[in-house]
Parts: structure tokens; C-alpha cells; sequence
């Protein structure tokens, strides 16, 4: 199932925050909808950029953090599981290393606008 295909997805244009209230090089949890039609995102900053992915590992489809909004390695350079320990590239959400080495997180894409985070088409 991708995120478009969640009854509560968030629509292009869909503003998620501005960019400076997601710390350089940290993330930030959006959640739309609810526990079972609901979808959960993450977006990851660093400088004046921006990714989103869905907040979900795909080595067994669980959420990556088990503390809220903490998404990122201490050196914030990766993405970060943090049941399994798997790390991911920020630009492209690629899985460098752990149990789904190879694979990716789902993209959500997002656009920095005038300095606010939007979902993009």
C-alpha cells in the first residue's frame, strides 16, 4: 500500500510546517487520519532542504522511531530505525545498512516554498 493510497493521504499542497521549526538536521512526525486509516510521514531537514518519507521501516513495516520525532543518527547524516537499527539516506531514503540494506523508505514528496515544507504531486 503507498501513501496515496491512504483514505486520510495528504493532498498535493497540503502545508506541512515551515522549515525552520524542524531543527537542521533533524526530522519532524506529521500524522493524517487516524490509527487505522491514518498515515504517518516523517519529513527530514538539512539546510534548506526538505524529504519526506512514510514513517515506516521496510524491513517489517513498523514505524522507524519510539520517540517522538526522533528520526536522525547523533552525527545527523542518516535516518535512522529505531527497532532494527537499519540507516537510511536522507536525499533519497536508501537503506546503506541493516536488515533491508538495499531497499528504500517510501518517498512522500514535499517542496520548501518561501520557506514552508508542502506536499508536492
Amino acid at each position: 500500500m503507498g501513501w496515496r493510497d491512504y483514505p486520510a493521504a495528504p493532498a498535493a499542497g497540503t502545508v506541512l510546517s515551515l522549515l525552520e521549526a524542524i531543527p537542521d538536521g533533524e526530522g519532524r512526525e506529521f500524522v493524517f487520519g487516524n490509527s487505522v486509516s491514518g498515515v504517518r510521514v516523517l519529513v527530514v531537514r538539512s539546510g534548506d532542504r526538505a524529504w519526506g518519507y512514510v514513517n515506516r521501516c521496510p524491513h517489517n513495516y513498523i514505524p522507524l522511531n519510539d520517540v517522538p520525532d526522533r528520526f536522525v543518527s547523533f552525527d545527523h547524516e542518516w535516518i535512522v530505525c529505531s527497532t532494527h537499527g537499519a540507516v537510511f539516506r536522507y536525499e533519497d531514503g536508501f537503506c546503506e545498512d541493516g536488515p533491508c540494506q538495499g531497499r528504500s523508505l517510501e518517498v512522500l514528496a514535499v517542496a520548501v516554498q518561501n520557506g514552508t515544507i508542502v506536499v508536492a504531486d
